[in-house]
């Protein structure tokens, strides 16, 4: 026996709309790798490797680049680290757009924070692949001591992760104090 017009009808607006959400959070990872890629392309024909080029009294524009991961975590392992964070990233990657798969229909804090990730996730990822290394530019520096180098692409990281801990955390805090 078929399933009733309607039923059907309603299953595929339902596939629709889901689709629609997550087309609408890929964009926006996408939006975050051509901001990195872009940004990494004008560093790299703009400025001199290790020379820094003073914005403000606290930011320069300094190219550098990581082999290792944040903080240069790994970057003087003799190479192998390259294929290991390729493998994370696409771990990674692949978890976050599961999730995003699985996010409630008017959710916005969650996915957006998701998409930060996956699209910061991807454009460092696009660095390893294409040339070894990820490309830095971002020198924040106070009396002497300077942040480590970073990029667009660390910076939506960082933000999607802050958001997301504050999202999962008042999720948290709902959930117990309901109980």
């Amino acid at each position: 026996m078929t399933q009733p017009m309607t039923q059907s009808m309603t299953d595929i607006q339902h596939t629709d709309h889901r689709s629609t959400i997550r087309i609408r959070w890929l964009m926006l990872a996408g939006i975050v790798v051509i901001l990195d890629q872009g940004a990494k392309y004008l560093a790299t024909t703009m400025l001199e490797l290790h020379t820094p080029v003073s914005i403000l009294p606290f930011f320069n524009l300094t190219l550098t680049y990581n082999s290792g991961a944040a903080f240069s975590f790994l970057s003087g392992a003799g190479g192998w680290q390259r294929w290991l964070f390729v493998g994370l990233s696409i771990i990674v990657s692949a978890i976050l757009i599961y999730w995003l798969r699985g996010v409630p229909r008017g959710e916005v804090r969650l996915p957006v924070a998701l998409a930060l990730v996956l699209g910061g996730a991807l454009g460092n990822l696009w660095d390893r692949l294409a040339f070894g290394a990820v490309t830095d530019f971002i020198d924040l520096h106070y009396h002497g001591w300077h942040w480590p180098t970073f990029n667009v692409a660390d910076s939506a990281i960082t933000v999607g992760a802050l958001v997301l801990l504050t999202t999962l955390g008042r999720e948290h805090v709902g959930v117990s104090r309901q109980d």
